[in-house]
């Protein structure tokens, strides 16, 4: 008889083996996000890199209204840096990108501390200053073109309060009209340069101001040598957006001077696209294509470097 007083063997369980099953779902679910990206790749490639190259074969032939195959090797390229108007758009894209970028800069990064100072209505402000963002340069232009016409807009409305004397005609005037186009596009694109500031600074850790606090850092030190280089990436990714909107600038041309007066306020963009549709001159456009892309790449080029040296410095 079993003595009741003995303990039952114990019952080991059976030890759970791996299965294959996990690393399975693991290598299918990444070769599914690599096949996921093959077609955005094949976009890409044919959209960019193909294009570029055919833009540069075609700015070495004698092309005209079709694309025609005779090479003639650099003679766009000496048609383009002998043509006046190349370089008064090149002279205006400096003038004009300066202009942009670092007037986006400033008035975004200073609108985005201003809200995240705890501003009062702050929704209210958020949505005032997003708001022109949503329209496109072309009804921009169309704005600002009757803002500024000297019989119509602000120059006509001081008039009539009884300042006859005000004058501010700059959009037919050859000296000032390029500086009306960096009104208009800061007055678009500050908006987005400030969402993307305020979110920078939204995660910006609250014990940095803690801290800054306790030792008696003042507001704009913290701003100018703690908060503005944490947000160095922010600042690369503004320069970067900025930059291209810039290089593409053409609608906002056309629909707030026209390139005018003359060509006075003319862009490289304007210029190829005219030369491409309305001259016939596919070979000058592809050439002047190219040193867009050329100038672009020198001018955001070593940005990159610098920023990915310091990255690999901080790692």
């Amino acid at each position: 008889m079993m003595n009741a007083q003995q303990t039952p063997s114990a019952v080991t369980l059976p030890r759970a083996e791996s299965s294959p099953g996990g690393k399975r779902s693991r290598l299918s679910s990444s070769t599914a996000a690599k096949l996921a990206l093959i077609p955005a790749t094949i976009i890409t490639v044919v959209c960019f890199y193909v294009f570029v190259g055919w833009t540069i074969v075609i700015s070495m032939t004698k092309s005209r209204l079709l694309p025609v195959y005779n090479f003639v090797g650099f003679d766009q390229y000496r048609r383009l840096f002998a043509n006046d108007r190349w370089w008064t758009a090149m002279e205006n894209l400096a003038i004009h990108g300066t202009l942009f970028i670092v007037g986006c800069t400033v008035i975004g990064y200073v609108l985005a501390i201003l809200l995240d100072r705890g501003t009062r209505c702050e929704s209210l402000f958020r949505t005032v200053f997003m708001l022109p963002l949503s329209m496109s340069f072309i009804v921009t232009g169309a704005i600002w073109q009757w803002l500024l016409n000297p019989t119509l807009g602000i120059q006509d409305a001081v008039r009539d309060l009884g300042w006859t004397d005000f004058v501010f005609n700059w959009i037919v005037r050859p000296d000032r009209a390029i500086y009306t186009l960096a009104f208009a596009g800061v007055w678009q694109q500050v908006g987005l340069c400030m969402a993307l500031f305020l979110a920078g600074l939204r995660g910006i850790d609250p014990n940095i101001w803690k801290a800054t606090r306790v030792d008696g850092i003042p507001t704009w030190r913290v701003y100018a040598n703690i908060i503005t280089p944490m947000l160095r990436p922010v600042f690369f990714s503004v320069f970067v957006l900025l930059s291209a909107l810039v290089l593409k600038s053409f609608d906002l041309v056309v629909a707030l001077t026209g390139g005018g007066p003359g060509f006075a306020s003319d862009l490289p963009a304007r210029f190829v696209v005219d030369h491409i549709l309305n001259r016939q001159e596919l070979g000058l456009g592809a050439a002047g294509a190219f040193m867009m892309l050329c100038t672009i790449a020198a001018v955001v080029s070593p940005y990159i470097y610098y920023e990915l040296r310091t990255s690999r410095k901080e790692a």
